[in-house]
């Protein structure tokens, strides 16, 4: 599949949650009443919009970046305003706001193990409902939307469309934009209530395996915890036959998994990373995100962009913020020669 550039249009417009994480390493995650020690602390990115395009920023993206939400007029606001201005990010769509405070995360890492605990405030982003995008006024040629879930305003029920977030993507659709969404891994039975609405609008959906499971009904890991690689493409078809329009792309610590409307089916291992290299997975899928974001948008082959997808989630790794171990595209994408990759997917049936 090569994918099709469209009209004069130009641009990734990304909105929705835009967080400030505050990265902790902790010798280990303690049981209730008992004490952690704190080794190491960090301030980064967090939100699928923010992520993603600083991410596309850092990776030298040949096309403007444009920020949409809602921060709050406190100095986390301030920060996040002035940081997309130093990456060269358009901030006209990203207000601030005197009814909340910019939302943050406090993300708990395990140093041995890099397995992460999220303390999340929601904040500015609750209210966010996007009112304020002309999407026929804004040049950029494709929205993307996260993270489904974790938007109040946008989660809410519409009589006409299911939800405030499938009738913001409808209205970018119908502007002539290319339209795309991520979820946040919530344990909930939400998924069918919220995510399933959004998935008409939506030309591309790009999501994790437990997140593509909990949307469709596929149990996409065996109880040993091993990949189901048929479910897998189970899952990809039934978020096809829920009306996205071009592209389903699954993303899993193995690798990533992508199948087309016309069937097309394409497979991506991971980098097989060291222990060693790996400073924290948070940010890995908004990484990866990114990476095919970066290849729709310009037109490339499938296989490339879920290549590039994985070496940006590579680079992402090598630091325990979302988005500081991320450089430039070239770097990113030399760490498959350094590394290699993990056995090939298609082995695992």
């Amino acid at each position: 599949m090569k994918t099709k550039t469209t009209s004069s249009r130009r641009g990734l417009l990304a909105g929705g949650n835009w967080i400030i994480d505050q990265v902790k390493i902790i010798d280990v995650f303690p049981q209730p009443e008992q004490l952690s020690n704190i080794l190491s602390q960090s301030q980064g990115t967090g939100g699928g919009p923010y992520n993603v395009l600083v991410d596309l920023a850092q990776s030298g993206a040949p096309f403007p970046l444009y920020a949409a939400g809602l921060v709050g007029k406190d100095p986390l606001g301030d920060h996040i305003l002035a940081d997309c201005k130093r990456h060269k990010i358009d901030t006209r769509h990203l207000r601030q706001t005197p009814k909340a405070p910019t939302s943050y995360t406090d993300v708990m890492t395990e140093k041995d193990t890099g397995r992460r605990t999220f303390f999340h405030a929601r904040g500015a982003n609750a209210l966010w409902q996007g009112e304020d995008l002309d999407f026929h006024k804004i040049k950029a040629r494709h929205f993307h939307l996260a993270y489904l879930l974790l938007l109040d305003a946008l989660d809410k029920p519409d009589p006409k469309f299911g939800t405030k977030a499938a009738r913001l993507l409808a209205a970018a659709q119908e502007a002539g934009l290319k339209t795309s969404a991520d979820v946040v891994s919530e344990n909930s039975d939400r998924f069918t209530e919220i995510v399933l609405p959004a998935l008409k609008y939506l030309d591309y959906c790009i999501l994790n395996e437990f997140e593509a499971g909990k949307t469709t009904g596929f149990k996409t890991r065996s109880p040993d915890g091993k990949l189901d690689t048929v479910a897998l493409r189970h899952a990809a078809g039934a978020l096809l036959q829920q009306g996205v329009r071009e592209l389903v792309v699954i993303h899993f610590p193995e690798g990533a998994f992508a199948r087309t409307r016309r069937g097309e089916d394409v497979w991506q291992p991971a980098l097989k990373l060291p222990p060693k290299y790996i400073a924290g997975g948070a940010g890995a899928g908004d990484a990866f995100c990114a990476g095919v974001l970066l290849g729709l948008h310009e037109g490339w082959e499938l296989q490339r962009c879920l290549l590039t997808g994985v070496c940006i989630a590579a680079a992402s790794l090598s630091d325990p913020t979302c988005t500081a171990g991320v450089k430039s595209l070239s770097s990113s994408l030399a760490l498959a020669k350094r590394f290699g990759f993990q056995p090939p997917l298609e082995q695992m049936d």
